[in-house]
């Protein structure tokens, strides 16, 4: 059975983004989504107005390839440069805020649940989903890419 790992990343994502928005009811994005910058590094908000259900798709997908992961490994991983202007760039770190709502709300759909001491781990229903739209993915695509078969 295919998992998250034998498909590419993009397309998991953007399934998984559409089925999270239209299947799964406690994910919502925040009144303040629109307005928010994704990090200090960042210069302007996301212009996809549809950027909290990738990064919930996101933060589904790292969690089951790295998990368990805690909020500060998930910040460093959607961090970034921040340009100083004429100085040398410098690492920052990514909203914090956006990944602990995320997860909470991923929490409430029981796709993930926390370890103590450790930080947040895919349940097996979320196991589950991802498999199953890795599943799909791999199906298409063997359609399309005969070679891919021999995966």
């Amino acid at each position: 059975m295919p998992t998250p790992y034998d498909v590419p990343a993009s397309l998991l994502i953007e399934r998984l983004a559409q089925y999270l928005k239209n299947n799964v009811d406690p994910i919502r994005p925040p009144e303040w989504a629109p307005f928010v910058k994704t990090g200090v590094h960042k210069e302007r908000p996301p212009d996809n107005p549809d950027w909290w259900y990738i990064r919930c798709a996101s933060l589904l997908r790292k969690i089951y390839i790295k998990g368990p992961i805690g909020i500060q490994r998930l910040r460093s991983e959607y961090g970034g440069r921040k340009d100083m202007g004429v100085k040398p760039e410098h690492t920052r770190k990514g909203s914090g805020a956006i990944i602990r709502n995320a997860l909470k709300q991923l929490e409430d759909a029981d796709l993930v649940e926390t370890v103590d001491g450790k930080g947040r781990r895919i349940t097996s229903k979320g196991r589950k989903l991802l498999d199953l739209l890795s599943t799909e993915i791999k199906r298409e695509l063997e359609k399309e890419i005969p070679e891919l078969k021999i995966y």
